[in-house]
Parts: structure tokens; sequence; C-alpha cells
């Protein structure tokens, strides 16, 4: 019997770019603290990968890889990243949840990630803002 509810695909990944900021951040999902992510544009045009849509699921891993709850997208928005909000700061849920600290962990992130694939940061460059909701802990 197939669930009429149930996704087509989930995709499986983990926040961040190291095992300690994937188990950071994905405690901070189980916490209810973030319930936003943000990505570079860019990267999703290098990868050919498609931008996140409204009502799609995601399986959120640990450092450690292992699946520690499952996330959908509420409201997808693209900004250039010196027009990101404090309100998405806040539901990134990170440091001391203000603007000025998103800028400065994000403004470092994006630089070491867009390095490896060649590219480089600037303030006006498209970021991809996810806001999204817990709907399954493990």
């Amino acid at each position: 019997m197939q669930n009429s509810q149930a996704p087509e695909t989930c995709e499986a990944w983990a926040f961040g770019d190291s095992k300690e900021m994937a188990d950071e951040l994905s405690g901070l999902v189980l916490e209810g603290l973030k319930t936003a992510t943000s990505s570079a544009f860019e990267v999703y045009q290098v990868e050919n990968e498609p931008i996140p849509t409204e009502g799609s699921y995601s399986i959120i891993l640990d450092g450690n890889q292992e699946a520690v709850g499952i996330i959908q997208i509420q409201k997808v928005t693209t900004c250039a990243f010196n027009q990101v909000t404090e309100e998405l700061a806040i539901a990134e849920g990170e440091g001391d949840r203000t603007l000025e600290y998103w800028r400065r962990v994000h403004e470092e992130f994006f630089k070491r990630h867009l390095a490896t694939y060649g590219l480089s940061f600037n303030e006006e460059m498209l970021i991809v803002c996810e806001q999204f909701e817990l709907v399954y802990a493990a």
C-alpha cells in the first residue's frame, strides 16, 4: 500500500562543512531553535541542483551521517547576502541570533565553501533562504 502523503523524493544532507558544524546545527533543529537555513545560489548552479521548493522534505544528518530528523520546507526566498534580514538570522538559531553574528559567520562559511568551487564571496551574491519545520525527530 502506498502512502499518498509520502514525498516522491527526499534528500538527505548535513548542515555546514564539518562534523562539528553538522552536530551543532542539527542539534539546534532538534531543540527547535533553528527553523531556517541559507545557501549560496551559485552552488546550486555549479552542481546543477534544483533550488529547494516549498513543501519538499529533507532528512537531516548529524556529523556521523546519521539521520536525526525530517524537515519540511515552508518558504523559499532569494536575496542578496547584504539584504538578509534580522528575521532570518533569528530563525537560523545560531550564536546570539543577531544579524551581525549571522553575517560574520556566514561570510566566513561562504568564503570557504565557495572557494571549493573556484568561486568567490561578495556581499551582493544571491542567497537561497529556506524556512522549515521539523516534522519528525529520530
